[in-house]
C-alpha cells in the first residue's frame, strides 16, 4: 500500500529526528516540526502508517515511535536506482500458467511509467497457456503487486511448497484446503494444503509483445 505525500513527510521528519537525537519525537514536537493543527492528526497518521507496516510504537510509553523496516528497505530501494529507471520494475523471471515450476530471479526490468511507483511492483514472464481463458497467454509478461493475502477469484503468484510458483486463480476450499484454479476449460485445478501455499502477490496488468 503506498504512502501518501504527507505520510512520506511524516516518516522522513521522525527518520532524522531518530538519527540526530537518539530518540523519537513526542506528539507536540512531530506537530510543531510537520506543522500539524492538532495532536489528534498526529495520531491520525500514526494509526494509518502503523496499519500499513510502516511504523511501530510501545503503548504507555512515551517517545516509543519505531520507523519499521519496510520503510527503510524502500529507501534504499530508490537510492540504488537511477532517476530515469524509477519508471521501471525488475523482471524476476517466467512464472508457470500450467504446471508450477522453479522461479529464477533475473536482472532485467520492464518499463511500466504507469505503475512503477511502487516499490512492491514486479514483473514476470509467463509460460503455458492454463490461464488462457483470461487472456493471458504464453509469452505474456504479467505485472505484479506485492501481497501476502488473497480473496476468492483473485489472480495471484503462489508458491508452493517453498519452491515452485504457479500464476492461478485463489480460493479458499473447506478442509484447510486452497485452489489454485486454471482459466482452461481442458486443465484440472490443482489442490494443495494451506499451510503449503505463500501468496507472494496479486495480478495488475498484462503485457502482450506481437
Amino acid at each position: 500500500m503506498a504512502l501518501t505525500k504527507r505520510q512520506k513527510e511524516f516518516l522522513d521528519f521522525l527518520s532524522g529526528f531518530l538519527e540526530k537525537h537518539g530518540y523519537s519525537p513526542s506528539y507536540e514536537e512531530i506537530a510543531e516540526g510537520l506543522d500539524l493543527a492538532s495532536l489528534a492528526t498526529v495520531h491520525k497518521h500514526i494509526l494509518s502508517l502503523e496499519s500499513k507496516q510502516y511504523l511501530k510504537r510501545g503503548f504507555n510509553q512515551s517517545r516509543s515511535l519505531e520507523i519499521a523496516p519496510k520503510f527503510y528497505e524502500e529507501q534504499r530501494q530508490h537510492r540504488q536506482m537511477p532517476a530515469l529507471a524509477r519508471v521501471e520494475v525488475p523482471l524476476l523471471g517466467r512464472i508457470a500458467a500450467g504446471r508450477p515450476v522453479e522461479a529464477i530471479q533475473g536482472e532485467d526490468t520492464l518499463n511500466f511509467a504507469d505503475f512503477a511507483g511502487d516499490p512492491g511492483t514486479f514483473a514476470l514472464k509467463v509460460r503455458g497457456d492454463s490461464m488462457i481463458e483470461d487472456h493471458i497467454c504464453d509469452g505474456d509478461y504479467v505485472l505484479i503487486e506485492t501481497a501476502v493475502s488473497a480473496r476468492n477469484g483473485d489472480i495471484v503468484v503462489a508458491l508452493v511448497d517453498g519452491v515452485e510458483t504457479t500464476l492461478k486463480r485463489f480460493y479458499d476450499e473447506p478442509g484447510d484446503r486452497v485452489r489454485l484454479q486454471p482459466a482452461n476449460a481442458s486443465m484440472e485445478p490443482i489442490y494443495v494444503p494451506k499451510t503449503s501455499v505463500e501468496i507472494q502477490g496479486k495480478l495488475l496488468a498484462v503485457l502482450r509483445k506481437y
